[in-house]
């Protein structure tokens, strides 16, 4: 089925007791945050702006690394918000119906909105902290951009010397194979696999969906542009995230 939310819910939809959420970045769009593969995505517009978060460049080029921190610091500044796709993710998660929220997002909007940190598995890690190449230690992100508002254009890590980057999943950089492994398990153990604003192109968080309907599950998409999993969904719906989300997990 495809087209708009279904009036009233598929019984299935309602009687869902285990369901497991794939987030991408169309939920973080109503709160100011572009996506990047859209129509209007950022590296749809700007191809060279992939570079800011390719390892390779990252760790090669030092303008590569001044322009990320700005990136950063212009993220931090706009102070994104939860919206209605985050609340009505919180609902599910109150009403006792989510199995796990898997999310490609690296905002920590969910959380912000309520979701409870154990049931969020951030495939792509996270943007409010920093990670040191060379030794691993961890900073909050706030303490880097304050450097770099007071003049640094490319912080070194304090107790080594090497490069700072967020803690989040660069292009050429390995997953963390123990959150893989959550969110396998969790699309293995749903009855329903919801993926929300997500062009669900980008492995291994695309092939969850798989793994879901191999095992039984129900799928439901959710998201502006066609996914290349929309003929194995059983409701496929395009209407604005923030309307459709609230709507498609009312209590059943």
């Amino acid at each position: 089925m495809t087209g708009a939310v279904p009036t009233p819910l598929p019984d299935w939809l309602t009687a869902a007791r285990r369901i497991t959420v794939l987030t991408g970045a169309g939920v973080s769009t109503d709160s100011g945050i572009p996506d990047y593969r859209g129509p209007d995505g950022v590296w749809t517009r700007d191809p060279d702006a992939e570079k800011l978060v390719t390892l390779c460049y990252y760790l090669a080029d030092p303008e590569i690394r001044r322009r990320s921190w700005l990136m950063r610091r212009d993220l931090q500044a706009a102070d994104p918000r939860p919206n209605a796709g985050h609340a009505a993710l919180v609902d599910l998660e109150r009403q006792g119906r989510l199995r796990a929220l898997v999310t490609q997002n690296i905002d920590g909007l969910h959380q912000a909105a309520g979701s409870g940190p154990d049931r969020v598995l951030e495939i792509h890690g996270t943007v409010h902290e920093v990670l040191c190449t060379s030794c691993g230690d961890r900073t909050p992100m706030r303490a880097a951009l304050d450097r770099v508002e007071a003049g640094e254009p490319d912080p070194a890590c304090l107790v080594c010397g090497g490069v700072l980057k967020s803690a989040t999943i660069y292009f050429g950089q390995l997953l963390e194979e123990r959150v893989v492994e959550a969110a396998v398990a969790a699309a293995a153990d749903c009855d329903v696999f919801l993926a929300v604003g997500t062009s669900l192109t980008v492995h291994p968080a695309a092939g969850l969906v798989e793994v879901a309907v191999r095992n039984g599950a129900r799928v439901v998409v959710v998201n502006a542009e066609p996914t290349p999993y929309d003929d194995v969904a059983d409701l496929v719906v395009h209407e604005p995230i923030g309307t459709a989300l609230p709507r498609l997990v009312a209590a059943g």
